[in-house]
């Protein structure tokens, strides 16, 4: 207990004074009350977030199963792109393993899933409140620290969604999944002809040429380079074929 002179009498403390600030005039204490009172905020939600984390904990864990899967087969297209990505490492001479896994982390799980998780009015007729966006940005990060091979070392400054050791593992087969299994050149042509044909009224194909040529033209010298030193590619006379389009299209000079 501490001699209040202002008010004439004693006020008591618990064990340690709220605040160590030196002693304001009557007319500003109120503001001191309310900042105390603003320090215990974090102290009271620290509850409740742990009580909403333990709710929300096996929805977060289901989603990631469904995503991390490997009871069903690997899109064909997946693996044929993850296998491109290993052909050009090994055409460029990069051995690391977690630089290729980076590689492939940003094409599919964080491109694509991660803006799902961020969006869900992507897929679903929801609007979601700053408060809902705020959590699926945890989430979001939670699945992306996931997808990392760098080991997550917790400590006392760890956030809450660190913990997950469930999902690592998921993780692991995920990827182990997708490396046993092999994608040839004939096998993605006889997919994308069939996908062709199921959809071939559905889709405006002369627009789909359209786009990918506007990213042909911006990296055209760079593409036509390419194209002529690669072994295959002169096989199949692909930089000359490509001269024979943008000709048509742009009337560009050639060597024809």
């Amino acid at each position: 207990m501490l001699e209040d002179a202002d008010e004439g009498g004693v006020r008591l403390w618990h064990l340690v004074k709220a605040s160590e600030e030196p002693e304001l005039p009557k007319h500003r204490r109120g503001s001191v009350r309310e900042r105390e009172r603003a320090k215990a905020i974090p102290e009271i939600y620290l509850t409740r977030l742990l009580s909403m984390k333990g709710t929300l904990q096996k929805f977060v864990d289901d989603l990631f199963m469904v995503i991390l899967s490997t009871s069903r087969p690997v899109p064909l297209a997946v693996k044929y792109f993850f296998d491109l990505l290993d052909d050009q490492a090994g055409q460029h001479g990069i051995t690391d393993p977690e630089t290729i896994h980076i590689w492939k982390t940003n094409s599919l799980p964080l491109r694509f899933w991660i803006n799902i998780i961020k969006n869900p009015q992507f897929i679903f007729d929801v609007q979601a409140s700053d408060h809902v966006d705020a959590v699926l940005s945890v989430i979001a990060q939670t699945f992306m620290d996931s997808c990392t091979i760098a080991e997550h070392k917790l400590g006392r400054v760890s956030v809450t969604y660190c913990c997950t050791p469930e999902t690592s593992p998921a993780t692991s087969r995920w990827w182990k999944g997708r490396q046993t299994i092999s994608a040839s050149d004939q096998e993605m042509n006889s997919a994308l002809a069939e996908l062709s044909r199921n959809h071939s009224g559905g889709l405006n194909y002369k627009v789909a040429l359209h786009e990918l040529y506007k990213y042909i033209n911006k990296y055209y010298d760079q593409i036509i380079t390419a194209l002529e030193e690669d072994p295959m590619a002169q096989k199949m006379q692909l930089g000359l074929r490509l001269q024979q389009i943008a000709a048509a299209v742009e009337n560009k000079v050639t060597d024809l």
